[in-house]
Formats: structure tokens, C-alpha cells, sequence
């Protein structure tokens, strides 16, 4: 089982990061943005994927429905 304090770190640190890869990569983007938007940020998509690798589980599925992310 994952502390709950370390979640909240790692997506600190995640959300940061995110926050200055967007900055440096937008100036590089070429063509047209997508119509529709995602609707999980880039943060919550690495996240989910850190906590994963993190939590055992061998499958993504029982790691969502594990519900072992939350409080």
C-alpha cells in the first residue's frame, strides 16, 4: 500500500514538471491543436502511471478498481 503523504508529493512534483514542459513545448508545436480536449490533464495521466509502477499490481484495472490512490 502507497503512503498517502508520498501521493501527494509525487503529483507536486509531477504537477511542476508538467507545468514547464508545457512551457518549452508549445513554442515547438507545429499545426493545429485538437479540437476536442482531454479531459485528464498531462499531470494526472503521469501520475496514475507513476503510483502503478509503484503500487505491485500487475494489472491497470485492479489498480483503478483498488481504489488504493484515494483516501
Amino acid at each position: 500500500m502507497i503512503i498517502y503523504s508520498k501521493v501527494t508529493d509525487v503529483f507536486c512534483l509531477v504537477d511542476e514538471f508538467c507545468k514547464e514542459y508545457d512551457k518549452i513545448v508549445d513554442k515547438a508545436l507545429w499545426g493545429n491543436t485538437s479540437k476536442r480536449p482531454s479531459t485528464m490533464s498531462k499531470s494526472d495521466v503521469i501520475r496514475f502511471t507513476i503510483l502503478f509502477q509503484l503500487s505491485g499490481f500487475r494489472t491497470f484495472k485492479r489498480f483503478l478498481c483498488s481504489k488504493t490512490y484515494e483516501r
